[in-house]
């Protein structure tokens, strides 16, 4: 099934709206902004399918107006069920200036023989914020299905003005690259990202805040850079998904996108 998803915002009075919001099936997006007078909008991605299946193909596009500032929820961990051949994801965000972007969704959950390959990409203008996360699960650990699926490929862009300045390439193919070795994941199962960018942040400053935050995590594993641009790297190792997805939005709970007119926290 191909679906495809198309999101719009605008600002006016000072808050960020819902221009336009195209979705065909199984994809629907919805409002949940609880204070109406916040100018960072508030979107939840639904979907009425229980996961990604054999051959289905996601085309998300969001486009965002100068000032607009938006949080992108899911509702669920992202179940990729078997697969005979494979399915993609394919999602690209467009900024226009002094826009702000948070994206943190639940964890991926590859099942035994799943095949799936993501492409994000970020395309920023001037004095624009992005705060985006990934959380890597090794399948249905209690089903005993630990690295039992083909292959999990995701590939993130992200473009300042034009101009590539960073990219990701995470490859998981566990039948023919050890999961265990050196250099791989070393005996943790589940694995997490953040990048953080926005030219205006105090990065020194927020640096000791994640810095803080990650040493008092248990049983994870943390290490944390400093991005090519203005930003932050944060890089997660753990055995169990909910404790790196409650840590990555925590972390971006403590970093400002500062188009915004109020301080607005990630919304756990």
């Amino acid at each position: 099934m191909i679906s495809n998803l198309h999101i719009h915002t605008a600002w006016a009075n000072d808050i960020t709206y819902l221009k336009k919001c195209y979705c065909t099936t199984p994809l629907r997006g919805a409002n949940i902004t609880e204070d109406k007078k916040d100018p960072t909008l508030r979107l939840m991605l639904t979907s009425s399918s229980p996961g990604i299946l054999d051959g289905d193909e996601y085309h998300l596009k969001i486009e965002l107006d100068e000032h607009c500032s938006l949080q992108l929820h899911t509702q669920s961990y992202q179940r990729l069920f078997t697969m005979k051949h494979q399915a993609s994801q394919k999602m690209e965000v467009h900024f226009q200036n002094n826009a702000a972007f948070c994206f943190i969704p639940h964890p991926a959950v590859p099942h035994e023989q799943s095949n799936f390959t993501a492409r994000n990409k970020f395309f920023l203008a001037d004095k624009c914020s992005l705060i985006f996360g990934e959380v890597l699960t090794c399948g249905r650990k209690l089903n005993g299905e630990v690295f039992l699926f083909s292959k999990y490929h995701s590939i993130t862009e992200i473009y300042i003005n034009d101009k590539m300045v960073i990219k990701e390439n995470l490859l998981m193919q566990p039948a023919t690259i050890d999961v265990n070795a050196i250099g791989q994941l070393q005996g943790y199962t589940h694995q997490a990202s953040l990048i953080y960018l926005d030219e205006n942040a105090d990065i020194k400053k927020l640096s000791i805040q994640v810095i803080e935050i990650l040493s008092s995590q248990k049983n994870i594993k943390a290490g944390i850079t400093t991005a090519p641009v203005n930003g932050l790297i944060v890089r997660l190792l753990g055995q169990k998904a909910e404790p790196l997805f409650d840590c990555l939005k925590t972390i971006a709970g403590c970093l400002p996108q500062t188009n915004q007119l109020k301080r607005t926290a990630y919304a756990i």
